[in-house]
């Protein structure tokens, strides 16, 4: 373990889009997983209030709220060709993916550790608007982001790639090949009708993460409405670490595009040296705001919009 003060030396320079969290326990403490999704995290018992940001409000009840139930997957076939489906809805992220980098948004991030009796005993918070200077460079201008209390575990860079890159999954023609896309049936969700996939990476390359899990396609837009799985992928031999699952909600903006809104993750991280570690995890986007018709291409990063660019 790079130790604590790392991880929240890294806290201070997360990086815009999805926050990713990676999850240490130590240099020696290997881990695997097992989840426990219980849904939106209830409010911290902090004492330090005064200059805390708001806990992120529970899933939204929109068309696409989280289910408590069990997943209910019927054994249909689509309307159209499973191979039309795919091409489909892979075409419709590359757009996605540019269209989203016009916008402006909130992001309020939130992670806690829980103890024995279900009360939160460590808490990291940021909350950040994903801006645009006046030349229309792309920015993070972190709102407020007090100490982190947390203890027990801590996070390094690869956490943060992770939620940047896996939790909000975005699967683009390119990135398609990696993938063994399998069709499973149908779901009703909420208000949705959905084509339901499993997704498995074919090849894990060294250094390299990837998506495993389950995603939702809306059967009229052909989009990704909803995805739950973990990040996956070879690391380095003595890098122990422990990936909770997670699950990303999205909505639809503008009448087409499906944005990813709620990300949440309920679960306990199971160390190889005995110690398990109980999670929650949430992050909202929201006040979507397109800030023009030029796409913006990479991530945002920290500058400062008054110093010339």
């Amino acid at each position: 373990m790079r130790g604590l003060k790392s991880g929240l030396a890294g806290n201070q320079r997360m990086q815009t889009g999805v926050k990713t969290l990676l999850l240490i326990a130590g240099a020696l403490l290997p881990a695997t997983l097992s989840a426990q999704q219980k849904g939106p995290l209830p409010p911290p018992t902090r004492t330090d209030t005064s200059t805390a940001p708001a806990v992120p409000a529970p899933a939204p009840k929109t068309n696409l709220a989280p289910q408590s139930g069990p997943s209910h997957v019927a054994n249909e076939p689509p309307a159209v060709p499973v191979e039309q489906i795919i091409k489909k809805f892979t075409e419709n992220e590359a757009e996605f993916r540019k269209e989203r980098e016009n916008y402006t948004y909130t992001q309020v991030f939130l992670f806690q550790t829980i103890d024995d009796d279900g009360q939160p005993d460590g808490e990291y918070r940021m909350t950040s608007d994903i801006l645009f200077t006046p030349a229309g460079k792309r920015y993070e201008k972190v709102i407020e982001a007090p100490a982190s209390s947390i203890v027990r575990i801590g996070m390094e860079q690869q956490d943060f790639d992770d939620i940047e890159k896996i939790w909000p999954l975005v699967l683009t023609p390119e990135e398609l090949p990696k993938y063994d896309v399998k069709y499973l049936g149908r779901e009703h969700v909420d208000e949705l009708d959905t084509y339901v996939f499993d997704i498995n990476p074919l090849k894990m390359e060294k250094g390299q993460r990837y998506f495993q899990g389950r995603i939702w396609v809306e059967d009229r837009d052909m989009q990704i409405v909803k995805t739950r799985g973990k990040g996956t992928g070879l690391m380095k031999k003595r890098q122990d670490s422990a990936y909770p699952i997670f699950e990303t909600f999205r909505e639809n903006i503008e009448g087409h595009y499906w944005f990813p809104t709620y990300t949440r993750s309920d679960d306990v991280l199971h160390f190889k040296s005995g110690q398990d570690v109980h999670v929650r995890v949430a992050v909202r986007y929201q006040n979507y705001k397109r800030f023009g018709a030029t796409i913006k291409i990479g991530a945002a990063k920290q500058v400062d919009p008054d110093k010339p660019q």
